[in-house]
């Protein structure tokens, strides 16, 4: 990853490399997944770039800020703006005062003139600016998970929602109070539904890798024709001997936060077969969700008496059993999985000069429960294998390249003790002749 010399270089000038340091302002460990990181290696390296922001016309922002300038006009008098949830993942956003900060500015060495003006999830943007749709107010936006949160009218403290994707998050409602986290999770902002609304705050356990790891069955190792047959394949496996798969890929995410991570397949016999490690793969996902459960768990002091789902994956009926007894609570699966797109509608249709959604109506939604099927001990005994592979994934990063002068050092130090041990050799052989 091109940010990770960047992270080390940021580490390295730190007490303890202690990724953590930042935390009590952004709410987010030091690491190469967040925005603050990947702008710096730009405004770093990137000669365009460079030159944009000496002519000032350089602008900053995540996917929505792009598309809001687009929409309301782009260099024709666009609106730079984003909201709080987008904001919140940058590293560069106060999750306290909900404004740009000076310190993380100055620590990672962005100018603020090129970031987009922060708002909250749920008020008018402005107007697309466009024949078709000329005039409509664009008046919600929200990052991703915290959409499905709302999506899945998670509006209560204590309430969580997971989501899968290519990758897997689960945000836990922590209310108006700012959680910090010491079991790996991440302190986010859920929401702001509106310009003088208190802001609603969350802890998030973010999985990189979870449909990726389906996509890259059949795509690398093609042990799969079609990603919809995974469970149809899965269910003919005869036997169950337990295979883990560890999808490293990038490292670890939540709650473990290794980036000298790397993917392990183990636990191989004789009688594995293709089916087993599609199986593995899918078991992955849902051993990485109750990581992410266990680390709430211990934040919060509270166990989750249900996980609401939602996302592309959870249409897989098989992944959903597997969660449920792999977590030991039941899954709601919603009729209606894509909850992320809901949220946005939602908190659009509720902004002022909107007010087309009631957040006051608590309408109950159509869901498919899916039950733990398995006993605790089987449950603990999953478990307990999923963590061994853990422990064997880590510390696989590259050992970092020597020096040019290291290199010639070592080059030159094979030869230099060959040479004196045969002039020690020589001597010790004339000595004893004159003896």
């Amino acid at each position: 990853m091109r940010t990770a010399s960047i992270v080390d270089d940021i580490l390295n000038g730190i007490r303890n490399k202690n990724k953590d340091y930042l935390k009590p302002l952004c709410g987010l460990p030091i690491n190469p997944y967040f925005s603050a990181l990947k702008l710096k290696w730009l405004l770093e390296n990137v000669p365009r770039v460079q030159e944009a922001l000496a002519a000032k016309r350089l602008m900053f922002g995540t996917i929505d800020s792009w598309l809001i300038w687009n929409l309301t006009g782009g260099a024709n008098g666009g609106v730079h703006s984003t909201d709080v949830t987008n904001a919140s993942r940058t590293m560069l956003m106060n999750i306290v005062t909900l404004k740009w900060d000076p310190t993380l500015l100055s620590f990672f060495k962005i100018p603020a003139e090129i970031l987009p003006q922060i708002r909250s999830s749920s008020e008018i943007y402005g107007y697309i600016q466009d024949e078709l749709l000329q005039g409509v107010p664009i008046s919600g936006c929200l990052g991703d998970q915290q959409s499905a949160l709302v999506g899945q009218m998670c509006l209560q403290q204590g309430q969580a929602k997971s989501t899968y994707g290519t990758g897997c998050f689960l945000l836990y409602n922590t209310g108006t109070a700012i959680v910090d986290s010491s079991h790996g999770l991440l302190t986010t902002v859920a929401y702001q539904l509106g310009a003088h609304a208190s802001p609603v705050y969350a802890l998030e356990g973010s999985v990189a890798i979870a449909g990726t790891v389906i996509q890259w069955l059949k795509e690398n190792l093609e042990i799969l024709t079609n990603i919809k047959d995974c469970e149809t394949v899965v269910e003919q496996i005869p036997a169950d001997n337990r295979i883990v798969f560890v999808p490293a890929f990038a490292g670890l995410y939540a709650p473990y936060w290794r980036k000298d991570a790397r993917s392990i397949i183990c636990g191989i016999n004789e009688d594995t077969t293709s089916a087993h490690i599609v199986k593995a793969a899918l078991q992955a996902v849902c051993f990485q969700t109750r990581d992410i459960l266990e680390a709430m768990r211990k934040d919060t002091g509270l166990v989750l008496s249900k996980l609401l789902v939602d996302g592309a994956m959870t249409n897989n009926d098989l992944l959903m059993q597997m969660q449920a007894d792999i977590c030991g609570i039941p899954v709601v699966r919603p009729m209606m999985c894509e909850t992320t797109a809901l949220g946005a509608a939602i908190a659009a249709g509720s902004a002022e000069g909107i007010r087309k959604w009631d957040m006051k109506i608590d309408a109950a939604v159509p869901s498919d429960i899916f039950l733990p099927l398995i006993t605790e001990n089987e449950r603990d005994i999953l478990y307990s294998q999923w963590k061994i592979g853990i422990d064997k994934s880590l510390g696989w990063e590259s050992l970092p390249k020597t020096t040019d002068n290291t290199e010639n050092i070592h080059k030159a130090t094979a030869p230099g003790v060959f040479i004196i041990g045969t002039i020690i050799l020589l001597m010790v052989a004339k000595y004893r002749s004159t003896l």
